[in-house]
């Protein structure tokens, strides 16, 4: 439970139910596969939205700490990599089931940014998939704002950028998304019926990489501000 500031005045805590996320939605990102090397990751452009789900408890404010749990050591990993993803997110509004296209500005209380922190391993590893790489405690750092549809302007051309340690290392532009907004929300709403404060996370452009204990990651998207979150190792008692 997240509570975060209107732009417009007010705040508004965030308390989903579910938090569905869009994998593979940049051509670019695509391309990088061979770099993330996690299972279900190739270069073929996808036909339709390649979804997934992140768990609440994944979710934190601004300036909290993204852990790198400790228990990720006794795997003995020869590289044990978690990396981050910066990416646009919606919250949902309305109740949404089965909505058009043209419907889906309606259901949308605002935007905000999102780092889909990735435990590359796992996601390689577990027999069941991305799940448990993409919900561990922590990584799901959201803000610093939600701004309401009326103030985007065009969401399908937001510049959204990641720095790590004030180096930028992601540098793109949502219009390079393969599925725009409206039909992502349609899709998502065939499959699963979405409830007031409910998120979508719509993926993320080239440049992921590794994050390790005592570094500051940065996901600024333009007309919305910057999240920023430390990264701490999890320690042993």
């Amino acid at each position: 439970m997240i509570t975060l500031p209107f732009t417009s005045g007010g705040t508004y805590t965030v308390k989903p139910s579910k938090i569905i996320a869009l994998g593979l939605n940049y051509l670019e990102h695509i391309k990088e596969s061979g770099s993330v090397d996690v299972q279900n990751f190739t270069n073929e452009i996808p036909s339709e939205p390649v979804l997934f789900a992140k768990t609440p408890n994944v979710l934190i404010g601004p300036e909290e700490p993204v852990v790198l749990p400790a228990f990720l050591e006794e795997y003995r990993f020869n590289e044990c990599r978690t990396d981050y993803e910066a990416e646009l997110a919606i919250i949902i509004g309305r109740h949404m089931k089965n909505i058009a296209a043209e419907q889906a500005v309606d259901h949308i209380l605002g935007y905000t940014c999102f780092n889909d922190i990735s435990q590359r391993n796992l996601q390689r590893s577990d027999k069941s998939g991305w799940f448990r790489g993409k919900s561990l405690d922590t990584f799901g750092p959201i803000g610093p704002v939600i701004v309401p549809p009326e103030a985007i302007g065009d969401p399908q051309n937001l510049r959204i950028r990641c720095r790590l340690n004030g180096r930028t290392v992601q540098d793109g532009n949502t219009r390079q998304r393969s599925f725009k907004i409206p039909e992502l929300m349609a899709f998502v709403s065939k499959n699963f019926t979405m409830e007031p404060g409910d998120i979508i996370i719509t993926g993320t452009p080239s440049g992921v990489g590794p994050l390790t204990d005592g570094d500051l990651v940065e996901v600024e998207i333009e007309r919305i501000g910057t999240l920023r979150n430390p990264i701490r190792a999890e320690h042993r008692l």
